[in-house]
């Protein structure tokens, strides 16, 4: 993609790559009592964990996933030969620029190279622009991995294989 620099979050762009992840998921929150918020926000952590990677748009954070390398406590449904990532966000101005694209497509690379056979994510069920995505790039249901972290809180888990 013209124009879309991919690489590592810096120290300096933290914040940022926060305040991004948690505007993408604000219409998917419960109301400003939702902890999950902070989790997003969260970025520091999930990079010391797993691997947190940007989007830049002219020099701006525009989006933001958590690729979840073999031994990351960051995993969820990945099974030992599939590779994972969470969190994937895009700037609500970026989307539909293929920002969210290129970002699954880095973590896919990434997987391949660490061996992986296959990709598996989890998404909630209303994040539908995300679903039709992933179904551009090969990704199918899998509805037996569905799961729910938290009462209320379903998620679609979805996988590809390579």
């Amino acid at each position: 993609m013209t124009g879309v620099e991919l690489r590592r979050v810096r120290p300096e762009e933290l914040a940022a790559a926060g305040d991004v992840c948690v505007a993408a998921y604000e219409p998917f929150l419960t109301g400003a009592e939702d902890d999950y918020r902070e989790r997003l926000r969260d970025v520091a952590t999930r990079d010391s964990q797993a691997e947190v990677w940007v989007a830049l748009l002219d020099g701006r954070v525009a989006g933001v996933v958590t690729w979840c390398p073999p031994g990351s406590p960051w995993r969820e449904i990945g099974r030992d030969d599939e590779g994972e990532f969470r969190m994937l966000a895009v700037d609500p101005s970026a989307q539909g620029a293929g920002v969210g694209t290129a970002l699954a497509m880095l973590c896919e690379e990434h997987s391949r190279a660490s061996g992986a056979t296959g990709m598996a994510l989890s998404s909630l069920a209303t994040m539908t622009a995300a679903h039709r995505m992933y179904a551009r790039l090969g990704y199918e249901r899998d509805p037996g991995r569905d799961w729910s972290p938290l009462p209320g809180v379903d998620l679609l888990a979805f996988r590809k294989s390579f």
